[in-house]
């Protein structure tokens, strides 16, 4: 008899959830990263996992206070009549509650996975969701008038192409708001260790900074309770949350 049969499915739910939480986790061996098919499966078997325990939808509301609180508006109407994306958005529906965007734009290199896996969520959201690779995202030129990023830019492969195809995308003008992992090490699906340094160079550096916050990682269940409380004490090195808002250059750099 399978394990399937055996074991009743409340466990298995949360068995499956806790492997995928900590193979997502698996430091970056010795030897080098894995494929990026393993990253990718890694992350599917994440939110698969999230969608059992949220009993087979998405839950999506917090996104809006906490998109809020990186750009530093109190409502959202500075996404009205805008074209608004969010890189690294994952197939929660980042993006639903900017409900009078021109359009809303999800950008996720398992788009297509996603789809396959949680159709009737992703058809939900009022959401355009594209398939971008690790290099290349398929959006026209200065189409963006507003791209979130939210803990996306430390899962991909190739730091310099992705931050050069997030201003290419972005309009002269247009606003760039970033959450950004600081100073965590490699894992199988975040194999960037970002800083300070790396962010500036890859992407702040084409950019008029608005606004700048960091702050050290809050407990687990509350990643963000310092940097949304203001407390900005940090030091170089540990984890950290960068929250930066930025319009990018009529002339790069």
């Amino acid at each position: 008899m399978s394990a399937r049969r055996i074991i009743p499915l409340p466990l298995r739910r949360l068995l499956k959830s806790a492997y995928s939480r900590f193979y997502a986790k698996l430091p970056v061996p010795w030897w080098g990263a894995g494929t990026p098919a393993d990253k990718y499966a890694a992350s599917l078997a994440f939110w698969k996992a999230r969608h059992a325990q949220d009993n087979g939808t998405f839950r999506n509301a917090h996104f809006q206070p906490l998109m809020l609180a990186m750009a530093e508006e109190t409502d959202a109407a500075f996404t009205d009549g805008k074209v608004v994306a969010d890189f690294g958005c994952g197939p929660l529906g980042s993006l639903v509650w900017a409900r009078q965007a021109t359009a809303r734009i999800g950008i996720d290199v398992l788009t297509t996975r996603y789809l396959e896996t949680f159709k009737d969520d992703l058809c939900s959201h009022g959401m355009i969701y594209v398939r971008s690779t690790e290099e290349a995202i398929p959006l026209p030129s200065s189409c963006v008038d507003i791209l979130f990023t939210l803990n996306a830019v430390d899962h991909v492969d190739n730091l310099p192409a992705m931050a050069s195809e997030l201003l290419r995308i972005l309009k002269p003008g247009g606003h760039l708001i970033g959450s950004f992992n600081i100073g965590e090490s490699p894992t199988v699906t975040e194999p960037q260790c970002l800083t300070e340094a790396s962010v500036a160079e890859t992407i702040l550096r084409h950019l008029d900074i608005v606004s700048y916050r960091i702050a050290r990682q809050g407990p687990a269940g509350n990643r963000y309770k310092h940097i949304l409380e203001g407390d900005q004490e940090y030091r170089q090195g540990e984890p950290g949350h960068l929250w930066v808002r930025g319009i990018k250059r009529a002339a790069m750099d």
